[in-house]
């Protein structure tokens, strides 16, 4: 995989903002032989097929303005996973209201992120709320909330 430039990542990152989407990652990788541009994104209310059409139609015109790139690629923008990992505040504020997956050093937790500080999190899993210390977690990721039967 090759490393995007980060002041070509942090335009692209502004253009998905701009489409009230959220930026989560964007890599340059080589497939088959082709040059490929992954753009990853996420939603409050999740990310479908027309959303990857219509931010890619963005991208994609903004892309042939500043034409970054001397070889041909492909564009390609997805969801950035239905579990995918919460890597700082402002994706754990994103994910309120949606069932996590949270792993400290003493213990796993699964139920719906209600809460967030800047040094804590609340996890309900069905009748019982936990407050999670920001320090203490090792991984917090969205999460298929199989029990329910649907993600939330």
């Amino acid at each position: 995989m090759n490393k995007l430039d980060a002041p070509l990542k942090n335009q692209i990152k502004s253009e998905v903002d701009s489409l009230d989407y959220a930026f989560y990652d964007a890599h340059l990788e080589t497939r088959q032989g082709d040059r490929v541009l992954s753009i990853e994104i996420d939603h409050k209310n999740g990310i479908d097929l027309d959303d990857c059409v219509k931010v890619s139609e963005h991208i994609s015109e903004f892309l042939d303005k500043v034409d970054p790139f001397d070889d041909a690629y492909m564009l390609e923008v997805t969801s950035a996973g239905a579990e995918h990992p919460l890597r700082n505040a402002e994706e754990i504020e994103r994910a309120l209201g949606k069932y996590v997956h949270v792993e400290t050093f003493e213990q796993v937790l699964e139920g719906t992120l209600e809460q967030i500080d800047g040094a804590s999190v609340t996890i309900r899993e069905n009748k019982k709320v936990s407050t999670i210390l920001m320090a203490d977690i090792q991984e917090i990721r969205l999460a298929i909330d199989i029990k329910g039967g649907k993600k939330k």
